[in-house]
């Protein structure tokens, strides 16, 4: 079957960070049946490219997330907590580039992701510099009373991800289609996350976007999926939390 992204005209990568960058961002996040796509692509105002390069439009990535002895970042999002926190490493297999990274809450809601370049070989885990630069991190964004010393891999996912820039009135935004999501905890083997299934995450500013506005239009509305507390409580016996309707829900098993 045709891939329906392929319809889009493509953008390199230069010209997505130059119009759509946005390392502090408003994320809304949905789960969609991916043979719904065709219909969301033609439903969206507006114009839209699909990032290309040398020909690709789908990537794989892998990411590691690091936690405390007590699941501190778990338990922090999943309660909804205002000074939650996320720090992980995460490998462009395409390119064989890797990144640390902190995702902390700023104003107003919004995601704020400060990002380290990494060695590849050091992915997966936490070398000296890096505590530090998530420690100075979490200073720097008042969140306090992370043991930094202690983060440990938690959690690893893998997918792969097509990325879209949108224009509309409030500006250019930025979306991520990820599929077949899998996740594993260390030392066993990977599960299926989302079988048939995307997750769509918008990035932008206050103003919805084109793709969310086309996404209630079709009766999808934002969900509380996160690959990392969600990938969590389904692998484990720890509470659900906030994530409870989305396993139920949104990542069962037709």
């Amino acid at each position: 079957m045709t891939d329906p992204l392929d319809t889009l005209p493509g953008i390199g990568l230069d010209d997505l960070l130059r119009r759509a960058a946005l390392q502090t961002r408003i994320d809304r996040k949905y789960v969609l049946d991916a043979d719904r796509l065709p219909r969301l692509l033609a439903a969206v105002d507006g114009s839209a490219h699909i990032l290309d390069i040398d020909g690709r439009r789908w990537f794989g990535y892998l990411s590691t997330y690091f936690d405390t002895p007590g699941l501190d970042a778990f338990h922090l999002a999943g309660r909804g907590r205002r000074r939650r926190f996320k720090v992980r490493t995460r490998v462009y297999r395409d390119s064989g580039e890797a990144w640390l990274e902190v995702k902390t809450r700023g104003p107003r809601g919004t995601t704020v992701k400060d990002r380290l370049p990494y060695p590849l070989a050091a992915a997966g885990t936490l070398t000296a510099a890096g505590r530090e630069f998530v420690a100075g991190v979490l200073a720097a964004r008042r969140v306090p009373g992370v043991e930094v010393a202690a983060l440990a891999p938690a959690l690893h996912t893998g997918y792969e991800r097509a990325t879209v820039v949108l224009e509309g009135p409030g500006g250019d935004s930025r979306a991520t289609f990820d599929a077949d999501l899998r996740w594993r905890r260390p030392g066993q083997a990977w599960e299926p996350a989302a079988p048939g299934r995307l997750i769509v995450e918008t990035k932008g500013g206050a103003t919805p976007s084109a793709l969310d506005r086309a996404l209630w239009r079709g009766g999808t509305r934002p969900s509380r999926v996160s690959k990392y507390g969600t990938g969590l409580s389904s692998l484990t016996d720890l509470p659900e939390l906030k994530w409870h309707r989305v396993l139920e829900r949104e990542l069962s098993a037709a």
